[in-house]
């Protein structure tokens, strides 16, 4: 017989291990008799170098008596499948385990919906896979929900992010804060800022207390769209149902007037944190340290690169530039020295540019 009609004749797993190389020693222990732990199974099935014989195997190993597939199989076999970008092989393994009425945990389905989101960049498919969930015999929880709701605002699939929403009473979904706070991001990226504020007036009719980051997302906007003093009425509302604002809701807010040019209330917003029980960061203070700079404030400039230093934070090397170069400009020369000092002190080395600037301005 010829070599050719001989492997045509042979049996199927005899064909299987001569081509799969290496793994034809793992595969073969599913030809063994004896009987087969579900951990031996694993540990066949993670040795399998070759993705592509991977749903081959798979119907070997389901074909013995003594074995059924597990979830930790499954997850298994997925995830080395969406690795191999083998996604048709993926929907053919959960065709196979819906026809068999297989039950998945929440926790399987989340992996697999990220599978969908992130490797496979199918947010269609991790829709869909949230909505077959009750077909497996699972409810999805809040905590899977919620990420398909992200996924699709970080992939600016607003469109369908309101369909979503409104499922969650069919897939028997309790939506918290979170979801919200999801919702709101999405539609102020959108432009739907009404849309949002008014959201913040649902979450109650919900069961659901708006917190910090509700308020943030919302500033945030706000302030980028210059809409500062709305976004002041949100902090007077926050403080009336006794929730804290944090660093970021300041940060947001002294950022907002210092693009409005309302340095002065920024200054004095920055000098009222510590009393409201809340401390700058760097952020805060290099957002007003531009501020001022770009209005010309000089010497209040100066004054905060000191109380930086004293906090031992660094402001960046552009601060420092156009702030001496400002100095110099008002004749401020003793303040100029003083900061490039500090600048050196930090580490800095200051161009040409700067030393230019300086030694021009003592020379005039």
């Amino acid at each position: 017989m010829s070599r050719a009609l001989a492997r045509r004749a042979a049996p199927p797993f005899l064909r299987l291990r001569s081509t799969a190389g290496d793994d034809g020693h793992w595969i073969g222990r599913l030809d063994h008799k004896d009987w087969l732990a579900p951990n031996e199974v694993l540990k066949i099935f993670a040795s399998i170098r070759d993705a592509a014989l991977i749903t081959s195997v798979f119907k070997k190993a389901c074909a013995r008596r003594d074995y059924k597939p597990s979830e930790a199989l499954y997850g298994l076999m997925i995830d080395r499948l969406a690795g191999a970008r083998r996604f048709g092989d993926v929907e053919e393994l959960l065709a196979r385990a819906r026809a068999e009425r297989f039950r998945f945990s929440d926790e399987f389905f989340y992996r697999l919906i990220k599978m969908y989101g992130n490797v496979a960049n199918h947010p269609e498919k991790a829709m869909e896979t949230l909505y077959a969930m009750p077909d497996y015999g699972c409810w999805p929880s809040t905590k899977t929900f919620n990420y398909v709701l992200h996924m699709l605002v970080c992939k600016r699939q607003y469109e369908v992010v309101h369909e979503v929403y409104a499922s969650a009473p069919r897939l028997g979904v309790e939506l918290d804060t979170c979801c919200f706070n999801i919702l709101i991001k999405g539609l102020c990226q959108f432009g739907r800022f009404n849309e949002a504020l008014s959201l913040l007036d649902e979450m109650p009719k919900q069961e659901c207390r708006p917190n910090v980051t509700t308020y943030s997302t919302l500033m945030h906007f706000l302030c980028r769209k210059s809409r500062v003093d709305e976004a002041f009425k949100l902090l007077e509302r926050m403080r009336k149902e006794e929730i804290d604002a944090d660093t970021v809701v300041y940060n947001i807010l002294v950022s907002g007037l210092c693009r409005q040019g309302r340095v002065t209330s920024a200054y004095d917003l920055f000098k009222s944190m510590s009393s409201e029980g809340c401390h700058p960061n760097s952020g805060t203070y290099q957002v007003l340290l531009d501020g001022l700079v770009a209005s010309k404030k000089f010497v209040e400039a100066k004054d905060l690169v000191t109380m930086m230093s004293a906090e031992s934070l660094r402001p960046s090397f552009s601060s420092y530039k156009l702030l001496i170069d400002g100095l110099c400009s008002v004749n401020c020369l003793d303040d100029a020295h003083h900061v490039l000092k500090q600048m050196v002190d930090q580490g800095f080395v200051p161009r040409m540019g700067t030393w230019t600037k300086l030694l021009t301005s003592l020379l005039c």
